[in-house]
């Protein structure tokens, strides 16, 4: 006796299920993309041949291939060769799509051919999603995250980077010339294999000189004097310990269930100008009048705020601690109260300051609050090294500042910030695998965000509910 479990025998005659539904339980996942995916008005979301054509090979139906995608983003199989080599061995795909193993071409052409199709699809989801009342709070935290592109690093260029580079061909050709000089002064048999092959080093070090000038040419053309040559839309960002090469991802996510009624790819390292249209999507895609927004201090932009009252959209967003003269040991402008009443502000050493005149930067409009009294203040030292202490307010800064009252009777909206939008963002990465994006350009790195979030909200959805229980909502 083994003592350890054994399988059967291989040449043992088996009675497998006359069905081939029997495969498949009532709960499987597969059962709710096949019920879904049949239910959409695939003509009216875009898709390309939707109706076949009178002449020319058959082709497969879109729901066909859309399924395949669908199950291999709710499965972690994003590559269109491993989806093709599952569609002929994997049991669930194949009931899924009825046996047919599309090639891995034709798997890569839907993707590519219908992102905006497929994204439509994933706002289909989210509409249900609105229907089976899962964003009844009507609160979303919103936050961005780095995620890398198929560009490397080494095809990426930046002002910095190129100068960089462009030293390194400089100090490698020098160091070559030395080398040519040296070799001159030796031995003829010697010298005449040495001068060859520094030569042939000399001329490709050239080449790759005149290269990077083009690109410098063209790297300074551009808007955000950068170039990326394999992805031309990714882009060089910063991120915590070293940079990425890649696109910065928006996402609003809701803080009753973490789904993800709005996101968005964008090549713009910086969050500062995206909080109103984040809300406005979020807002839109939930079907809410009113909307609470949680985000951190990167997104902090009073006009982007004023934007959002306007809308009926309240958010919470601390605002960052950025002043020079606190930074130095002197008093900051928060240390300066403001009067409404009499639109003044007054000072740590009890001194007012008026409203002397207007300055318009960023376009924005700013009054000028300057004290007459600072020349002879004790204080002076501590509050300013110019003669006179001026505080700016803008004409909007009540807003800011009720706003900051908001979030300082509700301190535990940036824990709840926290706790909602940072788990999605690992569990996509964590999907997605270390290469992240497959795709290159902006518009498809969007549709392959889609199937991710697509995938993300069902997975969450089929947790809450239960598989059989969302299908018969669909059904109802």
């Amino acid at each position: 006796m083994s003592h350890f479990i054994t399988g059967e025998d291989r040449s043992q005659s088996t009675l497998f299920p006359e069905r081939f539904d029997d495969y498949i339980t009532e709960d499987n996942p597969v059962r709710m993309v096949d019920y879904f995916v049949d239910d959409l008005n695939l003509a009216e979301l875009d898709f390309n041949r939707v109706e076949p054509a009178v002449t020319g090979r058959p082709a497969y139906h879109p729901s066909t291939l859309l399924k395949i995608y669908i199950y291999g983003y709710l499965n972690r199989i994003q590559s269109s060769r491993r989806l093709e080599r599952e569609s002929q061995r994997n049991i669930e795909l194949m009931w899924l799509t009825g046996r047919l193993a599309p090639d891995f071409k034709t798997i890569a052409d839907f993707r590519k051919d219908n992102g905006k199709a497929i994204r439509n699809v994933c706002g289909q989801f989210v509409l249900l999603c609105r229907q089976l009342n899962l964003f009844s709070q009507a609160i979303v935290a919103i936050d961005g995250s780095k995620f890398k592109a198929v560009n490397n690093r080494d095809r990426n260029f930046t002002s910095a980077k190129m100068k960089r580079r462009l030293e390194e061909v400089e100090t490698k050709i020098a160091h070559y010339l030395a080398e040519l000089d040296e070799a001159d002064e030796g031995e003829p048999d010697v010298t005449e294999a040495e001068t060859e092959k520094l030569q042939e080093k000399i001329s490709a070090l050239k080449e790759k000189k005149q290269r990077l000038k083009k690109l410098e040419t063209q790297m300074q053309e551009a808007p955000d004097k950068q170039v990326s040559l394999t992805d031309p839309d990714c882009r060089s960002m910063k991120t915590r310990g070293s940079g990425i090469v890649g696109y910065n991802v928006q996402t609003a996510v809701d803080t009753r269930h973490h789904l993800i009624p709005a996101h968005e790819v964008t090549n713009s390292g910086s969050d500062r100008n995206q909080l109103h249209s984040m809300a406005a999507k979020a807002r839109t895609a939930m079907g809410v009048e009113t909307l609470e927004v949680l985000a951190d201090a990167g997104y902090f932009s009073g006009k982007e705020i004023v934007a959002c009252e306007e809308e009926g959209i309240t958010a919470f967003v601390p605002k960052p601690q950025t002043s020079g003269s606190k930074a130095q040991g002197r008093y900051g402008k928060q240390d300066f109260q403001y009067l409404p009443a009499v639109d003044e502000y007054s000072c740590p050493a009890g001194q007012r300051l008026t409203n002397r005149f207007s300055v318009v930067e960023n376009e924005m409009k700013l009054h000028v609050y300057i004290s007459s009294a600072c020349g002879s203040c004790t204080q002076r030292a501590e509050c300013t090294t110019s003669k006179e202490r001026r505080i700016k307010r803008w004409e909007h800064e009540e807003v800011l500042e009720v706003m900051q009252e908001r979030l300082e009777s509700a301190p535990d909206k940036m824990l709840l910030r926290k706790q909602t939008v940072e788990h999605p963002f690992g569990t996509l990465k964590a999907w997605m695998g270390s290469t992240h994006f497959l795709m290159r350009t902006q518009e498809h790195v969007s549709t392959e965000m889609s199937l991710h979030v697509l995938a993300y909200n069902m997975k969450r959805v089929m947790r809450i509910l239960g598989v059989r229980p969302l299908i018969e909502a669909m059904q109802a």
